[in-house]
């Protein structure tokens, strides 16, 4: 499995395995937060998800009853700007805003738009579907709102990694089901789009860097929490009655990812339904990638393919 990785792809894979525990073996969840914080704040950690580029601008704002979100501008921008609503990931359980700082910065300033990162509520103390509808709200009230943010209610897309793949997956449902806010894009980062089938690219990975088999399962169920089994479309987006009239559509998957089969299935759904889908394999990439520019070369080619993609559409 590793002959494609970067060596220092490989480097980090092996002191990950040393380092880190398995979210199925976490036993205090809070700790375990606070410690991939520091991390990301840490002199190794800031190469590692590399950082926000400085010439964007950065500040947070509040949404709706007190969602947090980071917002990335291009300098010296006169508004409404188009807007990229991107959902971080961590398997629903983990995870923050500024693990996106390096991506959603430097779309910012290629694609002259806004990019929000909110939070949302994260299990397995707040379970499905809490993450699903705070993600929904906070579309909203972005369109509500879309004057003093500086953004173009009519100009938005959705973006998420893995866990936040999933929720830009379901909020682009929602919002075609509910007739609004209607969506140029979304781009689907190595999305999780089924709960519970096990697919082969799960078994060809299953002992991958940064996702495994057993992280899978284990998130799911401490997503799912009472409601594990629940066959809803907002934990499998993949399960959508129809999957017709959604915006167009980019996947990124990686080669060496266990959720690879997610994306694929996620694609043939959409070009069957005749969505217009690009989709892309990241060759040597391992699951997580955007978020780890220091250590997965593949990390700026897909950057360049969503700046190109997100040009074209919002």
């Amino acid at each position: 499995m590793t002959s494609s990785m970067a060596p220092r792809t490989r480097l980090f894979a092996a002191l990950l395995r040393l380092s880190e525990k398995g979210i199925e073996d976490v036993v205090d969840l809070p700790a375990h937060r606070a410690k991939r914080a520091r991390l990301q704040r840490s002199f190794a950690g800031r190469f590692i998800f590399g950082r926000a580029d400085g010439q964007a601008g950065v500040d947070e704002i509040t949404i709706g009853t007190g969602t947090r979100a980071v917002v990335h501008r291009p300098p010296g921008a006169i508004g409404p700007l188009p807007c990229v609503l991107n959902f971080h990931g961590g398997g629903w359980v983990q995870g923050n805003p500024e693990q996106s700082a390096w991506m959603a910065s430097r779309i910012a300033l290629r694609c002259n738009a806004v990019v929000i990162s909110p939070t949302y509520p994260l299990a397995p103390e707040q379970p499905f579907p809490s993450g699903v509808e705070a993600c929904w709200e906070t579309l909203s009230w972005l369109v509500e709102h879309a004057d003093e943010v500086g953004i173009d209610p009519q100009r938005i897309a959705v973006m998420g990694d893995s866990a936040g793949g999933n929720l830009a997956a379901v909020v682009a449902l929602l919002s075609r089901d509910a007739g609004g806010p209607a969506l140029r894009a979304q781009v689907l980062i190595y999305p999780g789009t089924e709960m519970y089938d096990r697919w082969p690219s799960e078994d060809r990975n299953a002992e991958a860097p940064v996702l495994t088999s057993a992280n899978m399962r284990s998130f799911a169920r401490l997503y799912m929490g009472e409601r594990y089994g629940d066959e809803d479309f907002r934990a499998s987006p993949v399960r959508a009655t129809s999957h017709a009239d959604l915006p167009k559509t980019f996947i990124l998957t990686a080669e060496l990812d266990p959720l690879l089969d997610n994306g694929t299935h996620y694609r043939d759904a959409l070009v069957a339904a005749g969505v217009p889908v690009r989709y892309a394999e990241y060759s040597g990439a391992i699951h997580g990638f955007m978020s780890l520019p220091g250590v997965v070369p593949a990390a700026r080619r897909a950057l360049d393919d969503i700046v190109d993609f997100l040009k074209q559409t919002v």
